[in-house]
């Protein structure tokens, strides 16, 4: 079993900022991508920031300059910096991983999300 844990939402006023992490577990072989998507009321789930296992990165052209994404390979973990936060931002994040098991089958994996609010 994989499991994929969040941590660090939570209620930041606008131009505010947040870091969430989350943690892979379990019988994992290796980490492929790894990558932060939200969802917000009403809308689909969209990407945030992607990160593969070389350190490439990706960004939705919404957050560019204001989050940073960044993978530790040595214990599972990938974070999300996230500053100058508007309300917009406002969502689930959900953390992603794409992994190959122990048995050597490549799934995605999901965390169960972490709310961000971003109001005055």
């Amino acid at each position: 079993q994989v499991q994929l844990v969040e941590s660090g939402g939570g209620l930041v006023q606008p131009g505010g900022s947040l870091r969430l992490s989350c943690a892979a577990s379990g019988s994992i072989f290796t980490i492929r991508a790894m990558g932060w998507y939200r969802q917000a009321p009403g809308k689909e789930r969209e990407v945030v920031a992607a990160i593969t296992n070389g350190g490439s990165t990706n960004y939705a052209d919404s957050v560019k300059g204001r989050f940073t994404i960044s993978r530790d390979n040595a214990v599972n973990t990938v974070d999300l910096q996230m500053n100058s936060l508007r309300p917009e931002d406002t969502a689930v994040y959900y953390c992603n991983a794409r992994i190959t098991t122990n048995m050597l089958n490549t799934l995605d994996f999901w965390g169960k999300g972490t709310q961000v609010t971003v109001s005055s």
